[in-house]
């Protein structure tokens, strides 16, 4: 006869984990708070990087293109470690996994030429291309 005290058994090292975790974290900021300077001098507020003043605004238009190619980066670099998780587990996958895969890596190139033919990856300068005259 299995009895409800089994499930409590098994989540008991949990809920002590969390507790002291939560704990863990309540006494390093009440300990930094205590222990930690306080001053209000005027160029505490001042923004300093790399022992240089800064100078101007840090609000600066950057070009979509920036963020384009860091999304595309963190897509396919997603995907990447989907493949080699995939590698991993070869053995144990089998033809499934290999077909699977191979339809995985078929979307990547599909949407890559998508991106691709879209501009998305472009960089230099839309202009016309030169005719070379001979």
């Amino acid at each position: 006869m299995v009895t409800g005290n089994t499930d409590n058994a098994v989540l008991w090292p949990l809920v002590v984990y969390f507790f002291l975790v939560i704990g863990l974290l309540v006494f390093m900021v009440a300990f930094s708070y205590i222990l930690g300077q306080r001053h209000r001098e005027r160029a505490t507020g001042v923004p300093y990087e790399s022992g240089v003043a800064s100078t101007g605004t840090a609000r600066i238009r950057f070009d979509i293109k920036f963020y384009l190619v860091a999304m595309f980066f963190v897509i396919f670099d997603v995907e990447a470690v989907f493949i080699f998780a995939w590698a991993i587990a070869l053995r144990e996958a089998g033809w499934t996994g290999y077909v699977e895969i191979l339809i995985f890596i078929g979307v990547l190139l599909a949407a890559l030429v998508y991106l691709w033919r879209l501009g998305g990856l472009d960089w230099g300068p839309r202009g016309r291309k030169t005719e070379k005259t001979d």
